[in-house]
């Protein structure tokens, strides 16, 4: 009985578009780079808070907040990488990057408080840390929902008689 409301058309598979994926991440790279870099100097600048260097060495900071702009480019290509793999391999890849986003960014944001630094550093570490999470986790997530394409499954063989 089911059969006779069956589709005509095949059921669809989604397919992952690598190089739009992949393009995604690098810029979200560029964007979580932006914003380590941005967050340093408000920080240091505008609430005077020692993030990653001490006041001595100025607005800017030292060799760190370039490291630290680095190290947020890279971990966005190695989310990218990691819903790569779930989109190809999972169930559910966007449930699973969720809980994996969400459980990284809460270590990033907890890593603060096991320094020897000021509250106010650790606090507001800890925030840019949040935001920088956020933004890897939602980019790479609408990266990986536009490098999503549909293609049909083929027909499965009919049987001879």
């Amino acid at each position: 009985m089911s059969a006779m409301y069956q589709s005509a058309t095949p059921p669809s598979r989604p397919t992952v578009n690598a190089g739009r994926l992949w393009a995604g991440g690098a810029a979200t790279g560029v964007v979580a780079a932006l914003i380590a870099v941005v967050g340093i100097l408000v920080g240091r600048g505008l609430f005077g808070v020692d993030v990653l260097a001490p006041k001595g060495a100025g607005v800017w900071g030292d060799a760190r907040t370039l490291w630290y702009a680095f190290g947020a480019a890279m971990l966005s290509l190695v989310a990218t990488g990691l819903m790569h793999m779930l989109l190809l391999f999972t169930p559910r890849p966007m449930l699973f990057f969720g809980w994996v986003m969400t459980l990284a960014t809460v270590t990033a944001m907890l890593a603060p408080f096991v320094t020897e630094q000021d509250f106010g550093s650790r606090f507001f570490t800890a925030g840019l840390n949040f935001f920088l999470g956020v933004a890897i986790g939602s980019l790479v997530a609408g990266s990986a929902h536009a490098a999503m394409r549909t293609a049909p499954v083929p027909p499965a063989p009919r049987p001879y008689r």
